[in-house]
């Protein structure tokens, strides 16, 4: 019988794009466009943000793993004095280090790709990641380097069903390719739970990551798909007769240092 961390990355393995599609992509689908990831005027507040934020102590560190714009970060500082940001996008960390700046924060940027670059990670009160795991096929070693990474709590935010399975409709369209559905939260969980940690697992209903211009929707969508810019008319006429719901389901999974 394969463990669940084997069968995690039979999972994911099955959400890859078929090669013949890659081929023939004019760019690398696997982006993330930064205009996502810029911080929000208010950061609506969350389980996630609550369960990093109950155990911080004032003027606290926080590790962000995969930080993004570093909202995960910013919904819990203050209390946190010193936040450390780990991305595999230069402009991700731009943007990071720009609100630590403006903020008046004790601030590191790390550029890698999580763990190989955990040895260059320090130790934190509280150590965050949100919306990375399913980009992980190794996930044994990945979560043992947030658990190992923390003092106090390790905070994992994920959407309930693969990120790409809202779009799940887009590829049938225009690949006539059938996505899966598992891994789940909950697999993960039994991943954490073979290595011995007691973790524990909220489900919540969040908004959706914000409305870009359609121009842009059109341009991230077609670079996903692997398709070219003489579809972008299809493609925005799908975008506007499948708009993604406004609520998304969420998951956090968190668990305290013993």
């Amino acid at each position: 019988m394969s463990t669940a961390a084997e069968k995690w990355a039979s999972d994911l393995s099955a959400w890859g794009i078929p090669q013949e599609i890659l081929d023939q992509a004019p760019e690398s689908p696997w982006i993330h466009p930064p205009a996502v990831f810029t911080l929000p005027e208010v950061i609506a507040d969350s389980p996630s943000h609550q369960r990093a934020r109950e155990v911080l102590p004032e003027g606290g560190s926080v590790l962000d793993v995969g930080c993004g714009g570093g909202i995960a970060t910013y919904a819990i500082a203050p209390p946190a004095g010193t936040v450390i940001g780990v991305d595999h996008q230069q402009e991700m960390l731009e943007m990071f280090a720009a609100t630590a700046i403006d903020r008046g924060l004790q601030h590191q940027e790390i550029f890698g790709d999580w763990p190989a670059v955990a040895d260059q990670a320090p130790v934190a009160d509280v150590v965050t990641c949100h919306h990375v795991v399913y980009n992980v096929s190794g996930i044994e070693p990945f979560l043992r380097a947030l658990d190992a990474h923390a003092n106090k709590r390790v905070v994992i935010e994920m959407p309930q069903n693969h990120p790409l399975a809202s779009r799940r409709g887009a590829w049938k369209h225009f690949w006539k390719l059938e996505r899966p559905v598992n891994p789940t939260p909950h697999d993960l969980m039994g991943v954490l739970a073979e290595l011995g940690i007691a973790a524990h697992l909220e489900m919540w209903d969040g908004a959706t990551v914000k409305a870009l211009p359609i121009e842009d929707e059109v341009r991230f969508l077609r670079i996903r798909l692997c398709l070219d810019s003489s579809q972008d008319q299809e493609i925005r006429e799908f975008i506007q007769a499948e708009p993604v719901p406004a609520k998304r389901a969420l998951a956090t999974i968190w668990w305290d240092k013993q």
